[in-house]
């Protein structure tokens, strides 16, 4: 059976999990302690050398980083969450790193340092949430105008750019990152916050951000 390792808060780790269940694949979901430092252990470092999640096991085959990993399990099932045209496939790829490079990252900056680093009494660096800001009210245009041409990212269907997408912007409420003014992308993350690949594993993240923000208020 599959294994995916991951964490509850990890949108990465999430984006494997999403892309598993639409596919309805069977697979062990496997919790690594980062905390506990379980990513650093030498059963861990066999699967991912780099010590970072997520991860997979399918039968003895490893692989790591997100979305070499849901490139593979949708190839792997022949899924069309991963056109098998040139063209099409381009178009997939495209979106896959434009979310990755620019939304995820600018994401990240402002979670880090709005919910993380102060849940771990670690300095909050304000540039770095205003440079991600920036960047977001850059980038997050760019997506709003896709989505006002298509019902989803690359089109008239799902594919791998929306789960990548999805999981990138999961974080914005808890790192109070404002998405209500982009309209299309509101339409398009209540469409699928609604499906089954979805609610099936989110509610481990939100409560996990949940505890993380109730100690922030203590």
């Amino acid at each position: 059976m599959l294994k995916i390792y991951g964490g509850d808060r990890s949108s990465p780790s999430n984006k494997v999990r999403f892309t598993a269940n639409v596919l309805g694949l069977q697979y062990e979901y496997i919790k690594v302690n980062l905390r506990a430092g379980e990513h650093r252990q030498p059963e861990f470092l066999k699967i991912n050398p780099a010590g970072k999640i997520p991860a997979i096991d399918d039968g003895g085959f490893y692989l790591f980083e997100s979305n070499a990993i849901i490139r593979y399990l949708a190839d792997k099932n022949n899924s069309a969450l991963y056109p098998k045209g040139l063209k099409e496939r381009a178009i997939v790829d495209e979106w896959i790193d434009f979310g990755s490079m620019h939304v995820g990252a600018a994401m990240s900056k402002v979670t880090y340092n709005r919910l993380y680093a102060p849940s771990r009494g670690e300095s909050v660096d304000e540039r770095s949430i205003q440079d991600g800001l920036a960047f977001l009210g850059r980038f997050l245009p760019v997506v709003d105008d896709q989505l006002g041409k298509n019902k989803y990212v690359t089109g008239p269907t799902m594919t791998l750019a929306d789960l990548n997408m999805l999981a990138l912007l999961d974080p914005a409420e808890a790192s109070e990152v404002d998405v209500s003014k982009y309209k299309n992308i509101v339409r398009w993350r209540n469409a699928l916050k609604k499906e089954a690949f979805y609610t099936k594993c989110h509610k481990d993240y939100l409560d996990t951000v949940k505890d993380i923000m109730a100690g922030l208020k203590k």
